[in-house]
């Protein structure tokens, strides 16, 4: 991989590399043509990273989808698809802390304990690996976006990042590998994280902060199967809770939400 992208580098060109886990849809694909319309070569990796699973039966449950992803990758005119084993990957056990600071503490941070300091193990890993011009990353996981940016700062790295928009099922739920594990009828109530979302903003303009927090969690948590984790609205670069519309903010503020439906933990965020 290393010689490859080296060769395409010494020729001039530029690489865009898009890190996935596998179990690829359209959301998935909709980052590998921005890569392919900003650079000349694309390289996706596909690696279940076990250091950012604080959950065992979680890991244990990630879809796996090997054969189909490559099958996707070939036909989205990708250069190269990226495999490496966990035994590549880490050698020896990854040690590493990152100190990455406030951003990482909340939301994601606290419900997940380790789970960004395992996302800026792997990413920094395969940014050494692949050594890319650029790396794509969907707005759906808006957090883990500012905690990359952190990670890349503190590790030096010389790589654009670039964030893409979420990309949504016709009935608004964000495309997620982990909706495969949603049964006929989660499937069919899941939507209502997006529908509630979208049914705030217009919400917020007559309510507090506190009120439209609390429209959100209840609106969703009125239907079977869904029970909100948290909803909270933050400042888009340092991911801290807003306490009113009033509040310094850099750009709009962003509610994030993360909701079980069922066992399936989905996450999703709107701007306001």
């Amino acid at each position: 991989m290393r010689s490859a992208v080296a060769e395409a580098k010494a020729e001039g060109k530029s690489v865009g590399l898009v890190p996935t886990m596998g179990a690829l849809h359209a959301g998935h694909i909709s980052l590998v043509d921005r890569a392919r319309g900003d650079n000349d070569v694309v390289v996706v990796s596909v690696f279940v990273n076990p250091t950012q699973f604080n959950n065992a039966e979680d890991l244990a449950t990630y879809p796996r989808t090997e054969e189909a992803d490559c099958n996707k990758l070939s036909q989205a005119g990708v250069d190269y698809v990226f495999i490496p084993t966990v035994e590549e990957v880490y050698p020896e056990p990854d040690t590493r802390q990152f100190d990455l600071g406030e951003v990482a503490a909340v939301m994601e941070g606290a419900m997940r304990p380790g789970h960004f300091n395992g996302v800026a193990q792997i990413v920094s890993k395969l940014f050494a690996m692949v050594n890319p011009t650029r790396a794509y990353f969907g707005e759906k996981d808006f957090q883990q976006i500012a905690v990359i940016r952190k990670m890349v700062a503190l590790e030096g790295f010389d790589i654009e990042i670039v964030d893409c928009p979420i990309c949504r099922e016709a009935d608004g739920l964000a495309m997620s590998s982990r909706n495969t594990r949603l049964t006929p009828e989660q499937r069919e109530i899941a939507p209502v994280i997006h529908k509630a979302l979208s049914a705030s903003v217009d919400w917020a303009k007559t309510h507090t902060l506190e009120e439209t927090k609390r429209f959100v969690i209840d609106e969703i948590n009125s239907f079977p199967h869904m029970e909100v984790e948290y909803y909270e609205i933050v400042d888009p670069l340092t991911m801290q809770p807003l306490t009113s519309w009033d509040a310094p903010c850099n750009g709009r503020p962003v509610g994030c939400v993360t909701a079980y439906c069922g066992k399936v933990r989905l996450i999703d965020n709107i701007k306001y």
